[in-house]
Protein backbone atom coordinates (compact mmCIF):
# COMPACT_ATOMS: atom_id res chain seq x y z
CA UNK A 1 0.00 0.00 0.00
CA UNK A 2 1.02 3.60 -0.58
CA UNK A 3 1.15 5.64 1.93
CA UNK A 4 2.55 8.93 3.73
CA UNK A 5 3.53 7.65 7.34
CA UNK A 6 4.45 10.61 9.87
CA UNK A 7 6.32 8.72 12.65
CA UNK A 8 7.54 8.77 16.38
CA UNK A 9 5.26 11.33 17.31
CA UNK A 10 4.95 12.46 21.18
CA UNK A 11 1.73 11.53 22.70
CA UNK A 12 0.50 15.46 23.13
CA UNK A 13 1.58 15.41 19.16
CA UNK A 14 -0.66 12.48 18.23
CA UNK A 15 -3.58 13.59 20.57
CA UNK A 16 -3.81 17.37 18.80
CA UNK A 17 -3.67 15.52 15.57
CA UNK A 18 -6.82 13.36 16.51
CA UNK A 19 -8.75 16.07 17.99
CA UNK A 20 -7.72 17.92 14.56
CA UNK A 21 -8.48 14.74 12.03
CA UNK A 22 -11.65 14.56 14.21
CA UNK A 23 -12.65 18.17 13.49
CA UNK A 24 -11.70 18.11 9.89
CA UNK A 25 -12.65 14.23 8.63
CA UNK A 26 -15.05 11.33 9.07
CA UNK A 27 -15.08 8.58 11.57
CA UNK A 28 -14.86 5.27 9.73
CA UNK A 29 -16.16 3.39 12.51
CA UNK A 30 -13.35 1.64 13.08
CA UNK A 31 -11.21 3.40 16.42
CA UNK A 32 -8.15 5.41 14.94
CA UNK A 33 -9.51 4.98 11.14
CA UNK A 34 -10.89 8.49 9.07
CA UNK A 35 -12.23 9.51 6.17
CA UNK A 36 -10.80 12.22 4.25
CA UNK A 37 -13.16 12.76 1.45
CA UNK A 38 -12.26 14.01 -1.71
CA UNK A 39 -13.49 17.54 -3.65
CA UNK A 40 -15.51 16.24 -6.51
CA UNK A 41 -13.17 18.64 -8.98
CA UNK A 42 -10.58 16.13 -7.98
CA UNK A 43 -11.94 12.33 -9.32
CA UNK A 44 -11.02 11.01 -11.63
CA UNK A 45 -13.47 10.42 -14.78
CA UNK A 46 -14.53 6.81 -14.06
CA UNK A 47 -14.88 7.85 -9.82
CA UNK A 48 -17.33 11.49 -11.23
CA UNK A 49 -19.34 8.73 -13.47
CA UNK A 50 -19.71 5.83 -10.69
CA UNK A 51 -22.17 8.37 -8.48
CA UNK A 52 -23.61 5.39 -6.80
CA UNK A 53 -20.16 4.85 -5.09
CA UNK A 54 -19.96 8.34 -3.83
CA UNK A 55 -18.36 9.93 -1.75
CA UNK A 56 -15.01 8.38 -2.86
CA UNK A 57 -11.93 9.05 0.36
CA UNK A 58 -8.65 8.01 1.12
CA UNK A 59 -8.12 6.66 4.83
CA UNK A 60 -6.26 8.25 7.71
CA UNK A 61 -5.07 5.93 10.60
CA UNK A 62 -4.24 7.09 13.53
CA UNK A 63 -1.94 4.99 15.81
CA UNK A 64 0.05 5.66 19.16
CA UNK A 65 3.28 7.33 17.80
CA UNK A 66 2.21 7.74 13.61
CA UNK A 67 -0.75 9.07 11.41
CA UNK A 68 -0.83 7.41 8.07
CA UNK A 69 -2.34 8.94 5.09
CA UNK A 70 -3.62 6.01 2.65
CA UNK A 71 -2.58 6.99 -0.86
CA UNK A 72 -5.95 5.09 -2.16
CA UNK A 73 -9.06 6.96 -2.98
CA UNK A 74 -11.82 4.51 -2.19
CA UNK A 75 -15.41 4.26 -2.42
CA UNK A 76 -17.58 4.74 0.88
CA UNK A 77 -20.49 2.22 -1.11
CA UNK A 78 -18.34 -0.30 -2.85
CA UNK A 79 -15.42 -2.08 -1.45
CA UNK A 80 -14.14 -3.55 -5.17
CA UNK A 81 -15.13 -1.36 -7.70
CA UNK A 82 -13.33 0.14 -11.00
CA UNK A 83 -13.35 3.69 -8.95
CA UNK A 84 -11.32 2.69 -6.51
CA UNK A 85 -7.98 3.35 -7.78
CA UNK A 86 -4.58 4.77 -6.47
CA UNK A 87 -4.63 8.26 -6.45
CA UNK A 88 -4.53 10.45 -9.27
CA UNK A 89 -1.63 13.39 -8.85
CA UNK A 90 -4.13 15.93 -8.28
CA UNK A 91 -5.54 13.71 -5.39
CA UNK A 92 -2.34 13.02 -4.02
CA UNK A 93 -1.15 16.62 -3.73
CA UNK A 94 -4.68 17.18 -2.17
CA UNK A 95 -3.76 14.59 0.45
CA UNK A 96 -0.45 15.85 1.15
CA UNK A 97 -1.57 19.55 1.41
CA UNK A 98 -3.71 18.60 3.96
CA UNK A 99 -1.51 16.55 5.86
CA UNK A 100 1.18 19.82 5.83
CA UNK A 101 -1.59 22.02 6.46
CA UNK A 102 -2.59 20.02 9.35
CA UNK A 103 1.15 19.66 10.89
CA UNK A 104 1.55 23.54 10.50
CA UNK A 105 -1.78 24.72 11.71
CA UNK A 106 -0.65 22.17 14.98
CA UNK A 107 2.70 23.56 15.16
CA UNK A 108 3.60 19.98 14.51
CA UNK A 109 8.17 20.06 13.74
CA UNK A 110 8.98 16.25 11.57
Amino acid sequence: MRQYVVDELRPQEVERIRRYVEDTCEPAGIGGIYWLRMPEDLLSPTQYEHKPCQPHCSAIEIGDRYIKFEMLVRSRMKIRCQCVQMATLQQRNFILAFADKMLDELAIKV
